[in-house]
């Protein structure tokens, strides 16, 4: 027996030898190497490389003459475009110094050696030149930018690995549905606008009406395992205020935040948003359930216009090209639920209404793509009712599928005394209401403040599903 074990220890060692030996015999083709040529705005030209799109790039300046760049790190570059044999390349670290006649040299397809015991291959290349960022349960607590390198100044990530940013999507036919509901800890999207785990919501909202409040609720009260925040395109500032005053020390312990702040480079702040997205899928597929939370999809959808028209691409509605409406649904549909028995991604993407305008061109492409949209008011905000979401003008796609049918009679009924008493609210605040002629609207408005005070919530203060379905039942009610 022991003979035999050994024979055969021989003949796999004997093959192992051999793929080495065939390797050093044969010559392997040289990376090719481009030049540097153009330079406009936001997009560098380079000829030589002959590259796929997508493919990370590093440009390098002489190590000789007085160039301001010599001695530095080369700047990094994805392959976004091409015409001809000239290179199209997005550049995510300052060019300042960059020179014409750089050398541009692709990402080095990493060799696959040939593994003991496994079925027998000769040496190869992988051909994915893509970006591999790191991943893995030491980023859970961690601040990290689009490459993976922690901002929080507690030292190196430890316990991640690399994984390639493109990942193949799952069959629509495959995925888990929608079934199960979320308890977000809101009371105001717990009783009326109810939310399956696995589902993509849109918070739609203009600046400064509390947005980044209502995320920091959700975060801190959202029953998850895990908590990925994308902080895509906002001011440097608001990234350590969210953290440090909205998330809270107990969010954070759960949670992985990525920041792309407005003044990086738009394929950076691109980057941010698919990074954060791989870390959710990351962990959904080991089968645990996560919260993503993304601020914001507008800016995402800014950066590509940004790249899309330096490139060349023409404008089409509100100067944002056709590729940013193809973007948004292949970022989107990433997130949800994973294959029966696995994990999930819940997701909550924010998004920037121009000027409070509902039919901007980004919000109506995301509210076609989306499982519902919560729509926050600024004239509730400035009358001081937080968090300020207009039920009437927001909806969940899925709660019929998750809340039970008492549940989702008792928020319709409740809409209809909302819209009933702020059709008349004009009128009664003029004095012209008088009660007796219409008895739905007197019963609207006996019951406008318990309405309220179910509506409205403080931030440090969860609220549970059951409770607020219950505050909910006990409201509606009170008609008989």
């Amino acid at each position: 027996m022991q003979q035999g074990q050994q024979a055969q220890r021989r003949e796999r060692w004997g093959q192992y030898l051999s793929d080495l030996q065939a390797f050093a015999g044969n010559q392997q083709p040289l990376e090719a190497q481009g030049k540097l040529v153009r330079v406009a705005g936001l997009v560098l030209e380079a000829t030589g490389v002959k590259v796929p799109v997508g493919s990370v790039c590093e440009i390098h300046m002489p190590s000789s003459g007085a160039n301001p760049r010599r001695g530095l790190k080369p700047v990094h570059a994805e392959v976004v475009g091409f015409s001809g044999d000239r290179a199209y390349l997005m550049p995510t670290d300052e060019v300042q110094g960059l020179a014409s006649g750089a050398t541009v040299v692709p990402r080095p397809l990493p060799l696959i050696a040939p593994q003991l015991g496994k079925p027998r291959h000769p040496w190869r290349r992988d051909e994915d030149r893509g970006l591999h960022l790191p991943m893995g349960d030491g980023l859970l607590g961690r601040v990290v930018d689009s490459h993976g390198q922690p901002l929080d100044r507690r030292g190196p990530i430890e316990q991640v690995h690399s994984e390639p940013m493109v990942r193949r999507p799952i069959n629509a036919m495959d995925r888990d549905p929608v079934r199960t509901p979320l308890d977000t800890g809101v009371r105001a999207i717990n009783t009326m606008l109810t939310v399956g785990r696995g589902q993509r919501l849109g918070l739609f909202a203009g600046t400064g009406v509390g947005k980044s409040v209502l995320l920091g609720m959700m975060a801190r009260y959202t029953q998850a395992d895990v908590i990925v925040v994308g902080l895509i395109g906002e001011r440097g500032r608001e990234v350590k205020e969210f953290i440090e005053d909205i998330l809270g020390e107990q969010g954070l312990q759960r949670s992985v935040v990525v920041a792309a702040p407005a003044d990086a480079p738009p394929l950076v702040r691109m980057q941010g948003a698919h990074y954060a997205t791989a870390i959710a899928e990351h962990f959904r597929d080991r089968g645990q359930h996560v919260l993503l939370l993304m601020d914001s999809l507008t800016r995402y959808a800014m950066a590509q216009r940004e790249i899309a028209l330096a490139i060349g691409e023409p404008p089409a509605t509100k100067g944002y090209p056709p590729s940013c409406f193809a973007k948004l649904p292949q970022l989107v549909e990433r997130s949800g639920n994973g294959l029966p028995g696995e994990g999930s991604i819940t997701a909550f993407y924010t998004v920037l209404s121009e000027g409070d305008d509902q039919q901007d061109p980004i919000a109506d492409a995301a509210r076609g793509i989306l499982d519902g949209h919560i729509v926050l008011s600024r004239e509730l905000a400035e009358a001081g009712h937080y968090p300020a979401i207009d039920v009437e003008r927001s909806i969940s796609r899925v709660m019929t599928n998750v809340a039970p049918q008492n549940h989702v009679d008792s928020a319709r009924r409740f809409r209809q005394l909302l819209a009933k008493y702020n059709k008349a609210r004009d009128l009664i605040q003029l004095g012209a209401y008088s009660p007796g002629h219409d008895a739905e609207l007197d019963l609207a408005v006996r019951l406008q403040p318990d309405m309220l005070r179910l509506l409205q919530q403080d931030m440090h203060s969860p609220a549970p599903l059951a409770a607020a379905v219950k505050q909910l039942a006990a409201v509606v009610n009170k008609e008989a």
